[in-house]
């Protein structure tokens, strides 16, 4: 069990459950992102830093192809821009990171999100379709889950908790969690629970498949 001490919320019964569980469900794994790995893979930090670092070497080499003009002005001006920028998506990664915790019960998941609206959804295993992992060199990654039926969650209210460009049909993710194949394994091994009856298929990963549908982890695009 992997619980994150540091989200503090007083209105909930026990960290990322609005309620005390009921005497029939059990707590079987919790987790939250981490907040660098939110800030590579979801905000992208790591490739605007380069991008930056070009655009200030393609700007250094024009001006040095102009004698009269001032080097060291521009340079600063841009160089403080873009770690301001860098700042802001370092600190939205690491409030997006702190405010969310994921909690997988033998019944259903939860996830608490929300930097200034805090939001929980409760998603019964026996409502999800599918779900699909992408995994990072780290042993850090995602876990989308795919809702059944005409069941669905808007996108801004999830976002940056949902599967990138799934915009038409939003599947709630844990985003950037650690030991995250083992997470998966723990979830397909409760839905198996609550659905004994129902196939499964395993991909190439270790991605929960609660349907006979194969959802390649190389769909989890980023």
């Amino acid at each position: 069990m992997n619980i994150n001490p540091h989200h503090e919320h007083e209105f909930e019964a026990a960290p990322g459950l609005p309620e005390p569980l009921p005497a029939d469900e059990r707590l079987l794994w919790q987790g939250a992102p981490q907040w660098r790995h939110v800030a590579v893979h979801v905000f992208h930090v790591r490739t605007l830093a380069w991008y930056f670092a070009a655009m200030m070497l393609l700007q250094a080499t024009y001006l040095l192809g102009e004698p009269e003009r001032n080097l060291f002005k521009p340079l600063l001006l841009s160089l403080v821009l873009s770690s301001l920028s860098l700042g802001i998506l370092s600190l939205m990664a690491w409030l997006t990171a702190r405010t969310a915790l994921y909690t997988l019960t033998n019944k259903r998941m939860v996830m608490r999100i929300g930097v200034v609206l805090t939001l929980t959804f409760n998603l019964p295993l026996r409502m999800l379709a599918g779900a699909s992992l992408k995994t990072h060199a780290d042993g850090t990654g995602d876990i989308a889950l795919k809702l059944a039926g005409n069941d669905h969650i808007a996108w801004l209210n999830l976002w940056p908790h949902a599967r990138p460009w799934a915009l038409r049909h939003p599947e709630p993710s844990l985003r950037c969690i650690p030991h995250v194949a083992a997470v998966s394994e723990r979830l397909l091994q409760a839905w198996q629970a609550v659905n004994p009856h129902v196939p499964v298929m395993l991909g190439d990963v270790a991605a929960t498949q609660v349907n006979p549908l194969s959802v390649p982890s190389s769909e989890l695009a980023t």
